[in-house]
């Protein structure tokens, strides 16, 4: 039986860490008590900014630590897989930055290891738990606008090529779909569902991953999500969900709002941010629960083999990388 305070172990010191593991120290039954980086320095400075008991130079030795109960992976994509099987395998429950891994079949030989060993893991989707997509959810399913017809989301911003950049790095797991257009990907899937089939363009850059993208999602009856990302134009992040009878506008960030408007009406949320699903990594684990059903296991698969299909289609391959 675990305690109430969770130990928890943060791998990599990016910019992603940073601010979550700020957010981590607002939640209680949370306790950061290492962190691990392959530059001990830079492992020792984000400790002492963070309150961090424990800095290491390596990962390996971060999950030989019998203290650590959960480990949070903010390490670039391409090591998702790499870093969050060894944490299963040390017996650590596991919240795993999106896009969880590279490909399908990582995220599957992943989801089997937490399973096989009855532990907890869950994809960093935090979109999922802010409050105001909660409630886009549940009006959505008790038919606020309606059947839901289409959904459009974009998410895009200019960043300069550097083939080293991890955005760019194909060994990174770089490109716009696992970064940017995951989300919108995933907000289809939580109105809709995994689609019927999935069609997308985009264009390469030099390092073959993808510079941007567009992704229409077919769903039974015609039902759709138009989709959209990039790495080299600048879009509002916004988002709308249209039904028979109204529609549902998502603020810019739609990845985590703070405001939507229901058939016209406005309705506001302040606490957005990554606590929501930190506090659920706790309640899940505390209570012995193996994955969250807010962000289940088999979503994160199903958000995985649409984006496999879309990067396909655009012509990304990261199983010569993964």
């Amino acid at each position: 039986m675990l305690p109430y305070v969770l130990n928890w172990g943060v791998v990599a010191t990016g910019g992603i860490a940073d601010v979550v593991t700020a957010d981590m120290r607002k939640v209680p039954g949370v306790n950061v008590l290492a962190v691990s980086s392959r530059q001990l320095a830079r492992a020792r400075e984000f400790a002492a900014k963070h309150g961090v008991e424990r800095a290491y130079g390596d990962y390996r030795e971060l999950l030989a630590d019998p203290d650590v109960h959960v480990v949070y992976v903010a390490t670039p994509h391409g090591q998702h897989h790499e870093v969050a099987k060894a944490a299963l395998e040390a017996g650590k429950h596991v919240l795993c930055e999106k896009a969880i891994t590279l490909t399908v079949a990582q995220a599957e030989d992943l989801v089997a290891t937490a399973r096989a060993r009855n532990l907890f893991l869950m994809e960093a989707m935090w979109t999922r738990f802010n409050p105001l997509i909660r409630d886009v959810r549940a009006l959505a399913a008790n038919d606020a606008i309606g059947e839901v017809r289409t959904i459009r989301a974009d998410f895009g911003f200019q960043h300069d090529f550097d083939a080293q950049d991890r955005l760019w790095a194909k060994e990174a797991g770089g490109g716009a779909l696992l970064d940017l257009g995951i989300y919108p990907v995933a907000l289809a899937h939580a109105l809709l569902g995994e689609p019927e089939s999935v069609t997308a363009v985009g264009a390469l850059a030099p390092t073959d991953v993808d510079a941007d993208a567009g992704v229409l999602l077919s769903y039974p009856h015609g039902a759709h999500a138009l989709l959209s990302c990039s790495l080299v134009a600048t879009y509002e992040t916004k988002a709308e969900i249209v039904g028979t009878a109204g529609r549902i506008q998502i603020a810019d960030p739609f990845y985590n709002p703070t405001r939507i408007v229901v058939n016209g009406v406005e309705h506001t949320c302040a606490d957005g941010g990554y606590t929501h699903q930190i506090r659920e990594v706790v309640e899940r684990v505390t209570a012995g629960d193996t994955e969250s059903p807010e962000m289940t296991l088999d979503d994160t698969l199903a958000v995985m083999r649409t984006l496999e299909a879309a990067l396909h289609q655009i012509g990304v391959d990261y199983t010569t990388v993964a």
